[in-house]
């Protein structure tokens, strides 16, 4: 068995502004340790897959970055989408890429900007899937145990029943993936037993993808059979027409919602998408009243709160449930439960032309 990463580096990160921006996205900086959110990743891999079988996709600037964070990916694995598309078109070049090397390679799509605290479980089921891949025409994704009615994640719903034990893991069929549902389905969700958080994490046989969408998905086989011809072509100009276009579509969307035969592992590793700034007072050391903090601060009666200010002293004095983020040129003080709207901050700059903060 061939196993290959696929890490999806591009995406800006807008639930993190003012410290995610288009030049330094999320997955560039180090907001969970020393080390930036992408080598973090690559470095969880390297004990199970080498830095030749891994590649990276994201757009221009990005993949000049990765180049420079992470010379140990060579080159050509360091691949360029013409446009930033969601994930649909990405996984397609870069699984194509690896299918004219290798068929029956096993492609692992990871994002760049994930947590996984306990990477020696996570390889040993990142493992087990790749071996669920390699046996069989199934896709093979993680769901996430859920913790709470979270109405950030779409679901997956999965027959408990019926499972299939590899390499000492259990994989279940799955039945259906939801959208991102509203409290009240988030809250029959959890109650239920038998749904799992999308983490977004995926592992397929090169071929059976093709296989997958020729049978689920006629539209983007087409795509998938463009795309091959532009890379044993070399031709770059016609990667770059099918991107201009294919539609802006996630692989759930495009394929896994509609797809036969897809099984899911339990991802119990310790997973985090990171997904908003609120998520790193679960990461990040606290003090006493639960505040989490990067910079030098006086805290007085105040509990709850998030404090991202490396380069100067902050002082905050009776408030709860706050995000205080300050960066050499924006301000950003929010509530905690709504910053998930940080992402509408970045719409409104975008709307008004303000580039410069973008």
């Amino acid at each position: 068995m061939s196993l290959y990463a696929i890490i999806m580096a591009g995406g800006i990160g807008t639930r993190f502004w003012p410290l995610s921006r288009k030049k330094s996205p999320k997955q560039f900086l180090p907001i969970i340790s020393e080390a930036t959110m992408i080598e973090e990743t690559v470095n969880r891999l390297l004990p199970l897959i080498p830095a030749s079988n891994i590649n990276t996709i994201a757009n221009a600037e990005q993949s000049q970055t990765i180049k420079n964070l992470l010379p140990e990916i060579p080159v050509e694995n360091v691949l360029v989408e013409p446009q930033g598309k969601n994930t649909a078109p990405s996984l397609l070049l870069a699984t194509a890429k690896i299918f004219l090397l290798h068929p029956e390679a096993i492609c692992a799509a990871l994002p760049a900007d994930h947590l996984i605290a306990d990477a020696t479980l996570f390889l040993k089921k990142l493992e087990a899937g790749a071996e669920a891949a390699a046996k069989g025409d199934a896709l093979i994704t993680f769901g996430i145990p859920p913790t709470f009615p979270s109405t950030g994640y779409g679901y997956i719903h999965y027959a408990k029943e019926d499972s299939h034990q590899i390499k000492g893991e259990n994989f279940y069929s799955v039945q259906e993936f939801k959208e991102k549902p509203d409290y009240a389905q988030a809250e029959t969700f959890c109650n239920a037993g038998n749904y799992s958080w999308n983490s977004g994490m995926f592992l397929w046989k090169a071929e059976i993808l093709a296989q997958k969408l020729e049978k689920y998905a006629p539209d983007w086989f087409l795509y998938w059979q463009r795309m091959c011809r532009a890379l044993e072509d070399k031709d770059e100009t016609q990667i770059s027409a099918v991107f201009e276009e294919i539609s802006s579509t996630s692989i759930d969307y495009a394929l896994m919602e509609k797809a036969g035969g897809v099984l899911m592992g339990e991802g119990n590793f310790g997973w985090s998408d990171v997904g908003a700034w609120s998520s790193l007072a679960d990461i990040w050391n606290k003090d006493r009243n639960r505040n989490a903090l990067r910079g030098e601060a006086i805290l007085m009666d105040s509990e709850d709160c998030l404090v991202y200010n490396p380069n100067k002293l902050t002082a905050l004095v009776g408030v709860k449930d706050i995000l205080v983020v300050d960066t050499p040129d924006a301000l950003l003080i929010c509530r905690k439960d709504q910053d998930q709207r940080v992402k509408e901050v970045v719409g409104m700059l975008e709307k008004k032309g303000r580039s410069e903060y973008l």
